[in-house]
């Protein structure tokens, strides 16, 4: 995906690069008919977003500097209530010994593919999350992707025993990778998820005999792969998981917790990655239009990630979510709901070279990262 974009942040963000110590026509929340751009709180870019100031100030609307209605309401683009009042419970009953490595990383080629000035940064912070999941030495790897398939009112894992792709459809498909599926570690996600009262399915592909069906491999799926798993000696097994966009917010934590749990029962040692591109409104030549909200929701998210308040994603305003076509809010509440308060995030990089923002952060069981 040779997507067109500079090496920077958008005029209106541009956070610092903090960098691990190593050297689309993708599905986003909003609609491609909705209008390009909009302030949350009055509904249209202000000054501020035109001056190329912080999208995120105390006391006012990001754009226009001044209260608006939900400002006025004393309201934020987090949601009001918050997590702890929505009901969520965020302490989740399982051994972290049994998950041992987690992660939020990017699935837009800039990722992945060399050649081009633009995405390097990204590619040194994930070459960072490769190194970090050797080093937790995984059994299986469990992917959160939100470009597999969709079904309707329903969360689905992939039972297939293999899964294959390439980078095609981006320009790359000399890009090509192959992975053994963990069909037992499958079932016992699908369950764990249904046991929870969340709707869930098994899908498959291809062969009918479960041995023989080979699950096409999305570029969203395969990306974090390559740099964790899909390349080891020997492969890790994975697991492939999508989100449902129409389940609650509620849902998708619990899902997230039903997985660690799940994963606490078992002998072994697995990984979590959450595939997450975020605003994809940043440029105005991009498939969706500029979106000033963009750059608000990437600011929003790295803040939370840096700050290591991940469990607050799920007080972000789904209003905000889809006014910047953002990619990743479903996948990081589930991974909010797995690693509850037990954890330990360190944030990696934020970066745009293309018209959606990528961003690089790695967790830890506060165990293991303690000293």
């Amino acid at each position: 995906m040779r997507m067109g974009g500079d090496q920077g942040c958008s005029a209106a963000f541009a956070p610092p690069l903090v960098m691990g110590r190593r050297s689309d026509s993708t599905t986003a929340a909003g609609n491609a008919g909705e209008p390009a751009g909009g302030c949350p709180w009055h509904g249209s870019p202000g000054p501020r977003a035109l001056r190329g100031e912080s999208p995120l100030r105390t006391g006012g609307c990001p754009w226009h500097g001044s209260p608006g209605p939900r400002a006025l309401r004393g309201e934020s683009p987090l949601r009001t209530g918050g997590a702890h009042r929505s009901g969520i419970n965020w302490m989740v009953s399982y051994d972290p010994a049994m998950l041992v490595f987690a992660a939020i990383a990017p699935h837009a080629t800039h990722a992945l593919v060399d050649g081009e000035p633009p995405g390097a940064e990204t590619r040194s912070a994930m070459a960072e999350l490769g190194a970090r999941f050797e080093a937790a030495l995984p059994d299986a790897v469990i992917v959160l992707t939100p470009h597999t398939v969709h079904v309707e009112g329903a969360m689905a894992v992939v039972t297939a025993s293999s899964a294959a792709g390439d980078l095609a459809q981006w320009g790359s498909a000399d890009v090509k990778l192959r992975v053994p599926l963990d069909t037992a570690l499958a079932i016992t996600v699908r369950d764990a998820i249904r046991a929870a009262r969340i709707s869930v399915v098994g899908v498959s592909y291809g062969g009918n005999n479960q041995a023989e069906a080979v699950m096409p491999m999305d570029w969203a799926t395969l990306i974090p792969l390559w740099w964790m798993g899909g390349r080891s000696d020997p492969q890790v097994p994975a697991v492939i998981v999508s989100p449902a966009r129409d389940l609650s917010v509620e849902s998708h934590v619990q899902a997230g917790a039903a997985i660690a749990s799940a994963v606490s029962g078992l002998d072994r040692r697995v990984a979590l990655v959450a595939s997450c591109d975020h605003g994809h409104g940043h440029l105005p030549d991009g498939p969706y239009g500029f979106r000033p909200e963009s750059a608000v929701f990437d600011e929003l998210v790295c803040s939370l990630v840096r700050d290591d308040r991940l469990a607050a994603v799920a007080e972000i305003d789904p209003e905000l979510v889809r006014a910047a076509a953002a990619d990743s809010w479903w996948q990081m509440l589930m991974l909010a709901g797995a690693l509850g308060d037990g954890w330990t995030g360190q944030f990696l990089a934020y970066e745009r070279p293309t018209y959606v923002g990528l961003m690089c952060a790695a967790y830890a069981p506060r165990t293991a990262s303690a000293g």
